[in-house]
């Protein structure tokens, strides 16, 4: 693309096949040649037997005989595989899939990494300074807490602060290195008993972002285009989402007001542009209601009713008006933890308000309030245990292999994946399938605005001045109508100066 050889024509792509035949296992040629064909192809080290991991490789000083191998190796093995793998896309049910979302996806997914994205260093390092004074707030307050001094970024000596100077629990967990345990999830259920835990929680947090991206996202500018180019994997994850690598765009947080941040330092190619962001709204719990038949759900969403708000009534049985703010949030913590299997102490976890007991009265409620939900996991559960596997609306399947497990923790991780991925993999299917058509869509009405990433259920886009009704108009058309669904798919567009106006 770069050198004006765009690729063009009939595509097949080895390793997003074999990721549809077997999405649990690693796509990788040297590794599928050896299982599938029993043959090890040459290492690149015999070629460059002193090369550097991410060093620039100079091929002009390659011995053009053993070049011409490794090459033509690469070419021919890509066509063993094939042979293999083509008739089992069709045998497996996948050949939909593939052909129809995968194939057509790569173009897209060439002309966003082509185009990359715009980002202001000022507006980051202006971000990067305010982080590290409350950084050093936060040490300021830990310390001051604590009585003493030590190394935060130290879990023994953490440790050792929490569970021996403060004694904030009676029974610590224990780590297989006989440490203090001091992750997230023991910080998190301490946070509401003392700030001291909270304030950690905080910290790593900041120093997470300024270390992944207030300090790394400079070094990604690419020096000729100034814009940032992510890479794009189709085959990295088992429920069909797409990854971001090189850096990885998807993960900044959008719940922290910090994280959010982040967002303001990307901005449309010049001052005359915008950003536009397209979002689908709360497209997961849609696809249950669709998924599942729930009448009720389906009612909520054709009604245009705070779903949350509608399913708190439901729960806690009072009218609409009348939800209060806490059983509204209680509400959403359950409608977003079903589709995960969220259990009564995962849930009293979160909400840190209520007892395991009280946790699961309301899990207990909320499958009497709509059991045609409770009777759709139940057949999903059964489905994986009798198949093997679970799929999405369009056939894309996860293996679940554990389903069967005699330990319990096991059985119990592949049961949540059998009612996950269904839901997570047709709002992936979703999206492939609407970026396809939009691209099409702006390349028939010769748009100059540009589509730039995709963060999982939302779309980013270089939004040219004059063309913002004809884009809205491709955007809801295509992203609403994109699969047939039982219930209303509805998404939020907005428009601004950067990532975080537009969001």
């Amino acid at each position: 693309e770069n050198h004006d050889c765009p690729v063009k024509g009939i595509c097949y792509d080895t390793l997003i096949a074999h990721s549809l035949i077997e999405p649990e296992q690693r796509h990788n040629l040297d590794i599928l040649a050896e299982n599938l064909l029993q043959y090890k192809t040459i290492p690149f080290s015999e070629l460059v037997p002193n090369a550097k991991k991410g060093e620039l490789i100079d091929y002009a000083q390659i011995n053009i005989d053993k070049l011409t191998n490794y090459a033509v190796e690469d070419a021919d093995i890509t066509f063993q595989l094939w042979q293999i793998l083509e008739p089992q896309l069709e045998s497996l049910g996948q050949s939909e899939v593939f052909y129809k979302i995968e194939m057509p996806l790569l173009s897209v997914l060439i002309a966003m990494e082509k185009e990359g994205i715009n980002i202001c260093e000022t507006t980051l390092k202006n971000i990067g300074d305010t982080l590290s004074v409350e950084i050093e707030n936060l040490r300021s307050e830990i310390y001051d807490t604590a009585g003493q001094e030590f190394n935060l970024n130290s879990p023994k000596q953490l440790g050792v602060i929490l569970f021996e100077v403060l004694k904030l629990s009676d029974k610590p967990k224990k780590t297989k290195t006989g440490q203090y345990a001091t992750n997230e999830q023991t910080l998190s259920s301490l946070s509401s008993k003392h700030r001291i835990a909270a304030a950690i929680l905080e910290y790593r947090q900041m120093n997470k972002l300024v270390s992944t991206y207030i300090d790394a996202l400079p070094h990604s500018i690419n020096q000729k285009t100034q814009r940032i180019h992510t890479n794009f994997g189709q085959v990295q994850t088992s429920t069909g989402r797409l990854s971001s690598n090189n850096p990885n765009l998807q993960n900044i947080p959008i719940r922290s007001t910090n994280g959010k941040q982040i967002r303001k330092a990307f901005i449309p190619r010049n001052p005359k542009w915008k950003i536009l962001s397209a979002d689908y709204s709360q497209i997961e719990l849609r696809i249950l209601a669709a998924l599942s038949e729930d009448p009720s759900m389906i009612q909520a969403f054709n009604d245009k009713e705070d779903i949350h708000a509608s399913t708190a009534a439901r729960i806690f049985d009072v009218s609409l008006k009348n939800v209060s703010r806490e059983q509204r949030s209680t509400a959403k913590m359950v409608n977003f933890g079903i589709p995960y299997g969220i259990s009564a102490f995962g849930l009293a976890q979160r909400l840190g308000t209520v007892s395991r007991t009280e946790a699961q009265a309301i899990i207990d409620n909320y499958f009497q309030q709509f059991p045609t939900i409770q009777n759709y996991i139940d057949q999903q559960i059964e489905k994986a245990r009798k198949d093997g596997f679970v799929t999405t609306l369009l056939g894309r399947r996860r293996y679940l292999r554990d389903i069967n497990s005699s330990n319990g923790s096991i059985r119990a991780a592949s049961e949540r994946n059998a009612i996950n991925m269904p839901i997570q993999g047709t709002a992936a299917d979703l999206i492939k399938i609407a970026m396809i058509r939009i691209l099409e869509k702006m390349d028939e009405a010769k748009l100059e605005s540009k589509m730039l990433l995709q963060v999982h259920d939302e779309l980013i886009f270089d939004l040219h001045p004059d063309e913002e009704s004809a884009l809205k108009k491709i955007l809801e058309t295509e992203m609403v109508h994109a699969i047939d669904l039982k219930c209303p798919v509805e998404i939020d567009i907005g428009i601004g100066n950067n990532w975080l106006e537009a969001h």
